[in-house]
C-alpha cells in the first residue's frame, strides 16, 4: 500500500482538498514507496499531441524494394506543433536506422532542411520497475524541438547490418522481416507531434503570491511537497545563501546551528523554477509520487532535442518533453528529476519534491537511489554553455549535499539491468556520472561529458570541500 510522507507545512483548504505539505530532509525522508495525492480534478492546461502512423514509402525511381525498407510520412499540413519524435510498440525493440524530419514554419511556405532525430533514446524506466511493466510504455526516439510549425515530412531508413554501432536488436527474427540485407524496423512506427500550449502568466516577482485558490488538486499536491521551501502555488523556489542552507539542514537533522562546530558539506540552494513555473499540466502524470531511499549519485544527460531554442522558450521545451514522455512514451511523468537550460536556469522535473529521493526514468538500470539532470540541448559536436555547466555544479552541490555525497567521490549502485551491466551487479560509479557511464549511449554528448570534471570540482568547492 502507498505510504503518506511526513507532514510539515500548511493545508490547501481553499481548494476544498487537503494537500499535505510533505517536506522532510534526508534524515527523516520516507522509505521507498508511494505518497498518496488527492483525486484528479477536471481542469487541464493547453497542449496537444498528434499521433500519425508511418507507412512504407514508394520510390520515385520505381525501386519496389524501397517501399519494403523505408517508412515515413509524405509532406503534409498538420495542426501547429513544436516538437517531434517517433515511437513504436515494443519498448524493448531498438530502431536501428536513421530518422529524419523536415518541417514548415507556421504561417509560411518555408521548409527546413532535413534534420536528424536521435534514435537511441535510453532515458527510460528500469526494466522491472512497475512504470516499465505497466503495458503502456512504448519504444521512442529522443524528441526534437523544431519550433512553431504546421507542416511536416518524415523518413525512416533502416540500417544495414554493417551500419550498426550499438547493441543488436532485441526483437526476434520472423518470416515477415526483410531478407535484403537491411535491419527490420520496429512495428507500429508513429510520428508524434507535440504542441506545448501557451506559457503560464509571468509571476512578476521572485517571491510569488500563493495562488492556492487557482490550483487543481493535482497541482496543489505537486506544489505541497515543496511547501517548506516556497508558498503553495509558487512558480520559483528562491535561492538561499550557504549559511542559510547549512542552518536549514542542521535543523532538519534535529540539531542547532553553531558556528563553532563543524558545518555540513552542502552547497547553497539554487533558485529552482517549479513545475507550476514552467506550466506543467499535472493532470497528465500519474497521481502518486514514487520514492527510493536516498540519492547517492547524479547522472547528467542532454535532452538531445537540439539547440535551436531561446531561453525564453525553455518552459515550452520542457512542457513538450513532459507531454512526449507521458502521452507518447507512456511514462508516469517526465523522466528527469531536474532540467537545466542554456542560460543556467534550473527547473524542477519529476513531481514529488525537489529535496526528496524521487524515482526518475532517466538512466535505464540505475534509476534507484540516483537523480537525473538533463541539459536542454544536444552536445555531441556543440560545446555546452558555461552557464549550464555551472548550473549542474550548483544543483549537485546542494542536492547531493543534502544526502552527504561528495561530488568528487565514487559510490556503488546496483544495476537493474542494461546493456553495460547485468541485473544485480554492484557497479562503482562516480557520484557525478554521465549517462554513458551506466548505459552504452552517446548521452550526454561528447562535449558535455568532457565538462563533467569541471562540474565535479566546482560542485565540491561549493560544498566547502
Amino acid at each position: 500500500m502507498p505510504t503518506i510522507v511526513g507532514m510539515r507545512g500548511f493545508l490547501a483548504s481553499s481548494i476544498g482538498v487537503t494537500c499535505a505539505a510533505a517536506l522532510t530532509l534526508p534524515l527523516t525522508l520516507p522509505t521507498a514507496g508511494h505518497a498518496a495525492t488527492p483525486p484528479p480534478a477536471q481542469e487541464s492546461l493547453p497542449g496537444t499531441t498528434q499521433s500519425l502512423p508511418l507507412s512504407s514509402l514508394t520510390s520515385t525511381t520505381g525501386d519496389r524494394s524501397l517501399s519494403r525498407q523505408e517508412q515515413g510520412l509524405p509532406r503534409r499540413d498538420v495542426r501547429p506543433f513544436s516538437l517531434v519524435g517517433v515511437v513504436w510498440d515494443n519498448p524493448d525493440a531498438q530502431l536501428h536506422g536513421r530518422v529524419q524530419v523536415r518541417t514548415r514554419a507556421t504561417g509560411t511556405t518555408t521548409w527546413s532542411t532535413w534534420q536528424d532525430v536521435e534514435t537511441h533514446n535510453d532515458d527510460a524506466p528500469d526494466p522491472d520497475a512497475p512504470e516499465r511493466t505497466s503495458g503502456t510504455v512504448h519504444g521512442a526516439t529522443a524528441p526534437l524541438w523544431v519550433g512553431d510549425s504546421d507542416g511536416v515530412e518524415v523518413r525512416v531508413k533502416p540500417d544495414t547490418p554493417t551500419d550498426r554501432t550499438l547493441t543488436p536488436p532485441t526483437e526476434p527474427k520472423n518470416p515477415t522481416e526483410p531478407t535484403d540485407g537491411t535491419e527490420p524496423l520496429p512495428k507500429g512506427l508513429r510520428l508524434e507531434l507535440v504542441d506545448p500550449g501557451e506559457d503560464p502568466p509571468p509571476s512578476g516577482a521572485e517571491s510569488d503570491t500563493p495562488r492556492g485558490a487557482n490550483l487543481t488538486a493535482e497541482a496543489a499536491a505537486a506544489s505541497a511537497v515543496n511547501a517548506d521551501l516556497a508558498p503553495l502555488g509558487a512558480t520559483t523556489i528562491p535561492a538561499l545563501t550557504k549559511k542559510e542552507t547549512e542552518d536549514d539542514l542542521i535543523a532538519a537533522r534535529g540539531g542547532e546551528a553553531d558556528a563553532t562546530k563543524a558545518r555540513p558539506y552542502v552547497g547553497p540552494r539554487p533558485r529552482i523554477i517549479t513545475r507550476k513555473g514552467w506550466g506543467a499540466d499535472e493532470k497528465l502524470r500519474e497521481r502518486d509520487f514514487v520514492y527510493t531511499k536516498t540519492v547517492k549519485a547524479a547522472f547528467i544527460h542532454h535532452s538531445a532535442s537540439g539547440n535551436n531554442y531561446r531561453c525564453s522558450q525553455a518552459s515550452s521545451v520542457i512542457r513538450s518533453i513532459y507531454r512526449y514522455h507521458v502521452k507518447s512514451s507512456g511514462w508516469r511523468d517526465i523522466g528527469y528529476n531536474f532540467l537545466v537550460d542554456k542560460c543556467g536556469n534550473i527547473y524542477e522535473g519529476r513531481a514529488g519534491g525537489v529535496t526528496k529521493p524521487v524515482m526518475g526514468a532517466h538512466t535505464l538500470g540505475f534509476n534507484t537511489n540516483s537523480m537525473g539532470i538533463a541539459v536542454l540541448g544536444t552536445f555531441g559536436s556543440s560545446n555546452p554553455p558555461a552557464a549550464a555547466v555551472n548550473a549542474i555544479a550548483r544543483l549537485t552541490a546542494w542536492k547531493l549535499g543534502l544526502y552527504g555525497a561528495n561530488p568528487r567521490g565514487t559510490t556503488y549502485l546496483k544495476s537493474g539491468g542494461g546493456n553495460l551491466y547485468r541485473k544485480g551487479k554492484n557497479v562503482r560509479l562516480k557520484v557525478i556520472s554521465g549517462h554513458r557511464d551506466g548505459f552504452a549511449t552517446e548521452c550526454p554528448g561528447r562535449r558535455l561529458y568532457k565538462k563533467l570534471g569541471t562540474a565535479r570540482s566546482s560542485s565540491a568547492h561549493l560544498q566547502g570541500r
